[in-house]
């Protein structure tokens, strides 16, 4: 018996073990999340007295760098004529910047990485990571902070360059247009920035979405911001900049001939209908009306003329002066006929008219040729008028809830400015229960005095309500609001103009300041938000 327990005993140790020594599949580590860490540079970080034609910074692994015309900020900026940077596609564990030309003597120069470098293996950011060093005797070692926020947009643009320019003899107001700013900064993807390694003095600070990427301001392209007063280092520490888009200075592109019916006169900037004169001398039936392109910046010319001409002759109005162009027939093209459309397309608004667009200008409208029936086949009234701009008309009537709406147009009820009308067409509309729609009250609490508007935004950042400020009471109903999710801003209307001014750099005008909601209201059907907003 003794001997049995001794032999199974025996036994379970040798399974034991066995069972120890079995190899099985390791687990492996932890995923690897640390970003990469310089462990030595040269020269080192902070350098004076720097003569040297390279630096070098290595790295505890492999890294690589991404999007790096973008990310590096380098102050003062250096043009990319003037270093090379490697890797520029291989990963490696060091980084090498060649100066391909000499650099200021006694300054100090700041290189930001931005997020451009990430480790090879994990892609692990090491984020705004920067090297310094100075050319002279002293490492300048002063900082400002920041943030900047869009002037009519919720949520500021990406990418936005700060730029510092020092205030002397050189220095006026079109420095920004032509010279480089001594100090750059970016906010990456925030709304924040940080100079670092500035010297002392007074500065000018200025934002810019450089769409160009050449540190200067481009009006065309570029949002700008600035402050009213100058920046004062180290007194000042901290600033709040406005970014916006100035309204372009007017220009015109080259006109371009269409056909017998049109040529087009795009432009730049805010364009009046007045700015085109015809010069040239013609019959007397030669007629020409002029409209806005609703998609893009282009004045339409229309004209009617039965007889040929060799060329027709413009003047052109810019600012002060007047540009001579003339514009020669080609071939004969296609020629449009009238076409109409609803631009509702399935439902009515119960506050909204019926609204039909034109391809080409409308001059008359024949009432009688148009009928509008209701669900029950009953003859609905109407008023009709043609917008001014001659593209579009709309059929006022008085829309009753979980109704449906035919619209008979026959042919003849539109003439365009040849006298040509257009083909029978029918659409239909519907509208809504009162149900289906949402309420949104907004109480506006304010201790001053001042004119302003509120507007209401659906999710396509569209303006669905537009209000002016009551003198006699700051509650507002937004009613008959589709489903949806909504962001309401208040417009301070300084000028009661009753619109956005935007600002100028050159005038030293700010734009006129907009109060956002802080939350985006989530709107559903049958239902009634209740919602303050201070404006103080």
């Amino acid at each position: 018996m003794r001997f049995f327990f001794i032999t199974i005993s025996c036994f379970l140790i040798l399974i034991t073990n066995n069972k120890c020594a079995t190899r099985g599949t390791p687990s492996g580590g932890e995923k690897d999340s640390i970003p990469p860490i310089m462990i030595r540079s040269i020269p080192k970080e902070n350098s004076v007295f720097f003569e040297k034609e390279k630096i070098i910074l290595n790295f505890n692994e492999y890294i690589k760098l991404k999007d790096l015309s973008n990310q590096l900020v380098i102050s003062p900026p250096l043009n990319k004529s003037n270093y090379e940077i490697k890797p520029k596609l291989s990963a490696s564990k060091k980084v090498e910047i060649k100066f391909l030309k000499p650099l200021i003597e006694n300054t100090t120069y700041t290189f930001n990485f931005g997020k451009s470098i990430n480790d090879f293996n994990e892609g692990n950011l090491l984020p705004f990571f920067s090297y310094a060093f100075s050319t002279g005797a002293d490492l300048d070692s002063l900082s400002f902070n920041g943030i900047v926020k869009d002037a009519i947009e919720k949520n500021p643009e990406e990418s936005i360059s700060i730029h510092l320019y020092p205030i002397d003899s050189t220095y006026n107001d079109s420095t920004i247009y032509f010279e480089k700013p001594l100090y750059v900064s970016n906010t990456i993807d925030s709304i924040n920035f940080k100079f670092q390694n500035l010297k002392e003095g007074k500065y000018e600070l200025i934002a810019i979405k450089d769409e160009g990427a050449n540190y200067f301001f481009d009006q065309n392209t570029d949002k700008i911001g600035f402050l009213n007063s100058h920046v004062n280092i180290p007194l000042d520490s901290f600033a709040e900049i406005t970014l916006f888009k100035e309204i372009t200075n007017f220009a015109w592109g080259t006109p371009k001939y269409v056909n017998t019916q049109l040529i087009e006169f795009p432009y730049y900037g805010n364009s009046s209908k007045k700015e085109i004169l015809l010069k040239s001398k013609l019959s007397d039936d030669f007629n020409y009306v002029i409209t806005k392109n609703r998609k893009k910046d282009t004045l339409n010319f229309w004209y009617s003329n039965t007889k040929k001409f060799d060329s027709l002759i413009f003047n052109l109005k810019i600012l002060d002066s007047i540009k001579t162009v003339t514009i020669k027939p080609k071939k004969t093209l296609i020629i449009d006929s009238l076409v109409i459309e609803s631009i509702q397309k399935t439902f009515m608004h119960l506050s909204d008219s019926i609204k039909i667009k034109t391809n080409l200008p409308i001059t008359r409208i024949n009432n009688d040729s148009i009928k509008i029936f209701d669900i029950d086949s009953l003859s609905i009234p109407f008023n009709i008028r043609i917008d001014p701009n001659l593209d579009q008309a709309y059929i006022k009537i008085k829309p009753l809830p979980n109704d449906l709406y035919t619209i008979n147009i026959e042919s003849g009820a539109f003439i365009d400015f040849w006298e040509n009308s257009n083909k029978k067409t029918i659409f239909k509309l519907k509208t809504k229960a009162i149900e289906d729609y949402g309420i949104i009250f907004l109480n506006i609490n304010s201790k001053k005095s001042f004119p302003y508007f509120i507007e209401v935004l659906n999710s396509n950042n569209e303006i669905v309500r537009k209000v002016k400020k009551d003198s006699s009471y700051q509650n507002y109903s937004f009613k008959l609001l589709n489903p949806g999710k909504y962001t309401i801003r208040v417009i301070k209307d300084l000028n009661n103009n009753n619109q956005w001014d935007t600002g100028n750099y050159l005038e030293k005008k700010q734009p006129e300041e907009v109060i956002y909601f802080p939350e985006e209201l989530d709107l559903r059907a049958n239902w009634e938000l209740y919602e303050t907003l201070s404006i103080d």
